[in-house]
């Protein structure tokens, strides 16, 4: 009985071996370009580029004088060229992360291979 369960299990832990690239590169991939997404989502929602826009020229602190729209329109243009540009550089931190995700098991086989001991 024991000997069946060792079997078992070194042919489980062998047939995971071989499957584990399939699903990194398929299963796995799926997860994590969808985590991706969700984490550039979440950047687009905190900062708001487009909210600003919208609002781009409706005057802040109800001053409707001309003073008062033209420094909120440049005060919400700014906002806006800045948070678009915070949400690119978002953009390529997610994808540079997406592609790590790609590259790790590549990176790890050739560290392995290539791990040289010094005595």
């Amino acid at each position: 009985m024991f000997i069946l369960v060792i079997q078992r299990l070194l042919l489980e832990a062998l047939l995971d071996i071989f499957y584990f690239p399939i699903w990194w590169y398929s299963g796995g991939l799926k997860t994590a370009g969808g985590w991706c997404w969700d984490l550039l989502k979440s950047g687009n929602e905190g900062l708001a580029p487009s909210l600003w826009l919208e609002n781009i020229f409706v005057p802040m602190y109800g001053q409707y004088d001309w003073q008062g729209r033209i420094i909120s329109f440049l005060m919400r243009l700014v906002q806006v060229i800045a948070r678009t540009i915070a949400l690119f550089f978002w953009a390529i931190i997610c994808l540079a992360l997406f592609l790590i995700w790609l590259a790790l098991p590549v990176v790890v086989i050739f560290g392995l291979f290539n791990f040289k001991t010094k005595i």
